[in-house]
């Protein structure tokens, strides 16, 4: 018999057995496309772990760095506000002594400058034994306006600027 003159419903039934076919072939082989990507996802969340774990390291390593430079910074800020405090107080003291005796180069010895204090004390000791003469009045006059105007400088600066200037920067004159 021809496919022409078979019955519909046998033609029906041979479609009705190849699609079934088809499907279980169409299913087939979306269960094996659905293992491939399940075994490429258990792949790819083992690798995001593995990922993961680095970067959890890493952060803690950094993490640890930067609790380290954090202490070392406190307590150089902390030993900068104690220099600071004593840099007040040689600011004030040197500033006071150099009004009231900066002729005889007190505040110099105040801030470390051995060889100033002993220039300005050399002259107002040389003008007190020249006084006599006349020249060594101006010359402890010259010694005292030096004295008045640096402790004036000293008092007028701020803290920060006196310490880089004189304390850090050795300035010895003016």
């Amino acid at each position: 018999m021809s496919e022409e003159n078979k019955d519909p419903e046998d033609k029906g039934e041979g479609a009705f057995d190849k699609a079934k076919e088809k499907a279980k072939e169409k299913a087939k082989e979306a269960k094996e496309k659905a293992k491939e990507f399940t075994e490429e996802a258990k792949e790819s969340a083992k690798e995001a772990k593995e990922k993961a774990k680095e970067f959890a390291e890493e952060a803690k390593e950094s993490a640890s760095d930067f609790a380290e430079e954090a202490k070392k910074t406190a307590s150089e800020f902390t030993e900068g506000v104690k220099s600071a405090t004593d840099t007040d107080n040689k600011k004030i003291l040197a500033g006071i002594l150099g009004i009231v005796l900066g002729a005889f180069g007190v505040h110099k010895f105040i801030l470390g400058y051995q060889k100033e204090g002993f220039i300005l004390l050399g002259i107002t000791i040389v003008g007190f034994v020249l006084s006599c003469i006349g020249i060594g009045i101006f010359m402890v006059w010259i010694s005292g306006m030096i004295g008045l105007v640096e402790g004036i400088i000293y008092l007028t600066k701020s803290d920060e600027d006196f310490y880089n200037t004189y304390q850090v920067g050795r300035k010895p004159w003016f």
